[in-house]
């Protein structure tokens, strides 16, 4: 099941542009929608690796532009905070009718108060989380405090926020002055987690601890140590995402789905940027992806790493089941290995890539009371493991391309 580019209405008709993002090898066990930051959009990086990490533990992610913001339709100069709360509103009237309703909010910054105001408008819901949220919306207004003056006497002014030009209107200084949370998180009712940052220089620590103190439990607070507000540090957003999906399972009811068809046991998803990818076994999840050095985000183990691991676990297990068919008093195994690229020892042209032939190095440690022959046998039988033996045999990949 693919990524979805899809569009919904606003209160004023307006087409606002959103993505579902869906686990790859699974009907959905639930649905979120997530509220980017103050004029943020919904492909912002941390907005993204959120999601992947909810997509994988199969919850499905519906990210979109508030009016007036990234490909949206609307004029941003026309929305305040109650718009926003309003398109999170029509947001989830899409979710419910094309396929189910959202059962989590999630929202960062000025995103986290409006999740936190619309989860009220929205019985299904459980569970709203927040990342570097205000406590009270009005907080924003120091994003362009130079051009608040020309705003109250001349009712609108062009001002910069994040080095880009904006038009706010004296509607909007209003309307975020008016926006209580307290009220609402008094009488919530929801589970609620609090994200952020102690140094968050945008929307301080203390936001967090009001928001704290107002909600009713259940409430839980993880800090982002370290992290700056939009968390921007890739590994900073990852971790967040992996909080929240942790964090999620315990309230909302992810009952398994049936895979979809036709089925292959192992699925894999790599977005447009970056080799940070999704990779599904069954129901099993992990990430892969490539080291630092050479422009991966090391979110996990590269492929060779993966195939190389594969060669352990199938080394120990085997090692396993015939010490346990002969009833071997065989108590643990390790398996140590390294990949690499070497070339062939008789090759003579060592500047021909195909001069170079894979080397798997493997040590293999076992305690339990073994006598010799069971030991060589034992390291006999490692080189009959079925992965070991496929690496060896002749293998052939069969193909087909499929397209949207």
């Amino acid at each position: 099941m693919p990524s979805q580019k899809i569009s919904f209405e606003n209160t004023a008709g307006e087409q606002l542009a959103a993505r579902l993002e869906l686990p790859v090898n699974q009907h959905p066990v639930a649905y979120a929608l997530f509220a980017h930051c103050f004029t943020c959009n919904k492909n912002l990086t941390a907005v993204r690796n959120i999601s992947r990490a909810l997509n994988l533990n199969g919850i499905a992610v519906m990210r979109f532009d508030f009016t007036g913001l990234g490909e949206s339709e609307g004029d941003f100069a026309d929305t305040n905070f109650s718009s926003n709360v309003g398109d999170l509103v029509k947001a989830a009237e899409y979710l419910a009718e094309a396929h189910e309703a959202p059962s989590m909010l999630i929202g960062h910054s000025l995103g986290g108060a409006a999740v936190i105001a619309a989860a009220e408008h929205l019985p299904s819901i459980k569970a709203v989380a927040t990342v570097g949220a205000p406590f009270d919306p009005g907080h924003v207004s120091h994003l362009f405090e130079t051009g608040i003056e020309t705003i109250e006497e001349e009712g609108i002014a062009n001002v910069q926020i994040g080095g880009r030009p904006f038009t706010v209107k004296k509607q909007f200084l209003e309307d975020i002055r008016e926006a209580n949370l307290k009220n609402k998180l008094e009488e919530f009712g929801r589970a609620l987690l609090i994200l952020h940052s102690p140094q968050d220089l945008t929307v301080a620590i203390e936001n967090a601890a009001e928001i704290y103190n107002a909600a009713r439990h259940p409430k839980s607070f993880v800090t982002l140590d370290g992290a700056d507000h939009l968390l921007t540090n890739k590994a900073d957003s990852h971790y967040a995402g992996e909080v929240i999906a942790t964090w999620a399972k315990r309230y909302l009811s992810l009952e398994k789905k049936e895979a979809l068809k036709p089925e292959k046991t192992v699925a894999v998803r790599l977005g447009a940027e970056d080799f940070t990818t999704e990779v599904m076994v069954r129901h099993h999840s992990l990430t892969s992806d490539e080291p630092a050095s050479v422009g991966g985000n090391d979110f996990g183990p590269s492929p060779y790493e993966l195939l190389t691991a594969s060669l352990g676990t199938c080394t120990a297990m085997t090692l396993h089941m015939y010490a346990r068919r002969k009833k071997w008093d065989l108590q643990e195994v390790t398996v140590h290995l390294d990949h690499s690229k070497d070339y062939a020892e008789d090759a003579e042209d060592t500047e021909n890539p195909k001069s170079k032939i894979d080397h798997f190095d493997r040590i293999i440690e076992v305690k339990g009371d073994l006598d010799e022959t069971q030991k060589n046998r034992l390291l006999e039988i490692a080189d009959k493991c079925p992965v070991h033996r496929t690496l060896h045999a002749e293998v052939k990949v069969k193909t087909v391309l499929k397209t949207d």
